[in-house]
């Protein structure tokens, strides 16, 4: 695995640096966000500081995130939940915060990829089955893309990938472990707000609250989403 390792501190990056390459990858080092964007689209895989000093790392992520699908990892000392939604929301497949284990950021690193299935920007994921539509939005699948009244919807991966699961059995509800583990390839992330962060990106880019259902105290079904705009974001 080629990693892009986007950290300013060279205490941080060699540790980081050497844990990595003991385990077989290659690693390139960016200290700034312009470095990180020139070599982006090599990268199998992104492992994220966000305080650089040229780019708000929030900004970045959302920059890469546009031109790159590789799976990402935030590793950052900003502890606050309105930065971690934040970094969710802007694509993050993992927020990690410092200090941390390096053990453990190798475990996350590993599931990360596992449930991504090593894709990059060039090969996302691919489900079966034909378009689904819910009211006014369409999920497809195939093409994984999502439209609402006829325009197209920019998800993130994730985001997508939660959508076209439940699109997948429309008329199933799924546990919220039976998504965390199926989508994010770990069902003990119950503990976290990573679904929640994503069901609610969902529901605000479409503008359509009903398209997930809420099963109060269990998980998650698409819903019958109404053609006409959302006055809010309801459970």
């Amino acid at each position: 695995m080629h990693a892009l390792l986007v950290e300013d501190d060279d205490r941080m990056a060699r540790a980081l640096g050497t844990a990595l390459a003991q385990r077989g990858h290659t690693v390139r080092r960016a200290a700034r966000a312009a470095d990180a964007l020139r070599h982006v689209r090599e990268a199998e895989f992104v492992l994220l500081d966000l305080g650089l000093p040229d780019l708000d790392g929030l900004e970045l992520l959302r920059r890469l995130r546009t031109v790159c699908d590789a799976p990402l990892i935030v590793v950052t000392a900003r502890c606050e939940e309105r930065d971690v939604v934040q970094g969710l929301r802007a694509g993050a497949d993992d927020y990690v915060v410092k200090p941390f284990r390096m053990a453990e950021l190798m475990a996350r690193i590993d599931s990360v990829r596992r449930r991504s299935g090593g894709r990059t920007a060039a090969e996302p994921a691919r489900y079966a089955g034909g378009p689904v539509r819910s009211g006014d939005v369409e999920v497809d699948p195939a093409g994984r893309t999502v439209t609402v009244a006829g325009a197209e919807v920019r998800l993130t991966r994730r985001e997508f990938d939660v959508l076209a699961f439940l699109a997948a059995r429309p008329g199933e509800v799924h546990s919220r472990e039976e998504i965390l583990d199926r989508i994010w390839g770990d069902a003990f992330l119950a503990a976290s707000r990573s679904l929640d962060v994503h069901v609610a990106g969902i529901r605000a880019k479409t503008g359509r609250s009903g398209l997930v259902r809420t099963v109060r105290g269990f998980g998650y079904q698409l819903g019958s989403a109404a053609g006409c705009p959302d006055r809010g974001s309801g459970a």
